[in-house]
């Protein structure tokens, strides 16, 4: 059997992404999949044995999305090679654009990582997965706060990630129109200072 096409993966997964927010995880079945992907039947299910490895790739299809967008984002900044500037001002730059491009932009895939959360309550498979994910996404972000030169205290990241979640359901859970610049850098601000503080008081106890 021929080793598995990651790029076919993606294109489940990214059809799963859209079943997801179009019709919660009830709508994502292995013949659903292969007809938004517009592929034979069966392939879905050759890819992935059950129901619950297709939720997973398409969590982690999420995760490498967006992973994806940092490393973006890190090659785009101008600081980034010289470490220069004010870490905490430049935390909050990247925050701020990574909330405006996943609430508006990206917005299907977070909701539809929301929605994987919620079914995870009811499938423990499916929870150990996420949670795994979560611990991975907290390396990956130390080591590209490290890339950038960022004097992020690695105890602050835990905290970050929460607030970012919770600033970024409240972004793709509202109204499209309302996720703007002026919207998304208190966020930021509080995500940033948040975690910092978190840190300190972790440290200090």
């Amino acid at each position: 059997m021929p080793p598995p096409n990651e790029q076919r993966r993606a294109q489940l997964a990214d059809a799963a992404i859209d079943l997801l927010v179009e019709s919660g995880v009830h709508g994502v079945t292995h013949r659903a999949v292969d007809r938004r992907a517009g592929l034979p039947a069966g392939t879905a299910s050759n890819y992935f044995r059950n129901r619950e490895a297709l939720l997973v790739a398409t969590a982690r299809r999420v995760v490498e999305q967006h992973q994806a967008d940092m490393a973006e984002a890190r090659r785009n900044d101008p600081a980034a090679t010289s470490g220069k500037g004010d870490s905490v001002e430049r935390a909050i730059e990247l925050i701020s654009g990574s909330l405006m491009l996943a609430g508006s932009l990206h917005r299907r895939r977070y909701l539809a990582i929301f929605e994987l959360r919620l079914e995870s309550l009811r499938r423990p498979a499916l929870a150990a997965a996420i949670d795994e994910l979560m611990v991975a996404m907290a390396a990956f972000t130390s080591g590209h706060h490290t890339d950038l030169g960022l004097r992020i205290p690695p105890a602050a990241i835990p905290p970050m990630l929460v607030m970012y979640g919770g600033a970024l359901f409240a972004l793709v859970t509202g109204p499209a129109e309302a996720v703007t610049p002026a919207a998304v850098r208190p966020l930021a601000i509080a995500i940033v200072e948040g975690g910092l503080a978190a840190a300190r008081f972790m440290l200090s106890h």
